[in-house]
């Protein structure tokens, strides 16, 4: 057996946290092989997310409240130092990725001995609903810059659907909090790592007024964190 730990942030997520979390609870079921540690962090939210998520413990393993807002990559920090599992996946609240989708990202695991996996949207996925032109466009040359400086092919580094050997990152090392978290995450792990995958996932994207968080002014930051992520290791 093969234990992953699903990592949860969710800030102002009351409509979705509860279907989100039963649609990763029916996935993991299905999964052979697959021992599953489900963490939610709520992270300082200010409408019925706290109150549905403690209504409902038989959804997760462990839950973390982090009573002030400090961003997803806070977030994920919290649940890291408490996870267990010999792999680690994010999985976003807002139901823009699909829980049944593990079943394609554990299987270069299982089969391969990955190191690490990305579900890309741009992989001949099932369907994509269409989303914004500027964040594709951001995507792309995010992704581009981090396969020149890292030698990589990926297609897709800032999907939300990352899966990786936990050992590959030490969560003391992680400096930054805000939206760069995962382009220092997946740089650290790729250093350290021999064997990674691409797989594609189906994506359900959010436009600004259903909740999308992430825009595209965080683009420099993020390539400013790519380059000295790499420069620190190099």
């Amino acid at each position: 057996m093969i234990k992953v730990t699903i990592i949860v942030p969710a800030h102002n997520e009351e409509d979705t946290i509860i279907p989100l979390l039963e649609a990763v609870n029916n996935s993991v079921k299905r999964l052979p092989l697959i021992e599953s540690e489900i963490i939610v962090v709520n992270d300082g939210s200010t409408d019925r997310t706290g109150i549905l998520i403690k209504n409902n413990p038989d959804l997760y393993d462990l839950e973390i409240n982090n009573t002030i807002n400090g961003g997803k990559g806070s977030a994920v920090i919290s649940a890291l130092k408490q996870a267990t599992g010999e792999f680690v996946l994010f999985q976003d609240a807002d139901l823009e990725y699909d829980p049944l989708d593990y079943q394609i990202l554990v299987k270069p695991i299982l089969e391969f001995d990955a190191d690490i996996v990305i579900g890309s949207r741009f992989l001949a996925p099932q369907w994509t609903r269409v989303h914004y032109f500027w964040n594709k466009v951001g995507n792309r040359l995010i992704t581009l810059t981090f396969n020149v400086l890292n030698n990589t092919t990926f297609t897709d580094i800032y999907s939300c659907y990352i899966l990786y050997r936990r050992s590959l990152i030490n969560v003391q090392e992680l400096r930054y909090h805000s939206w760069q978290q995962q382009a220092e995450i997946l740089t650290l792990a790729v250093l350290k790592g021999r064997v990674f995958y691409d797989v594609p996932i189906s994506y359900q994207g959010r436009t600004y007024q259903e909740g999308k968080k992430i825009k595209c002014r965080h683009i420099l930051s993020i390539f400013w964190a790519l380059f000295l992520t790499r420069l620190r290791r190099s």
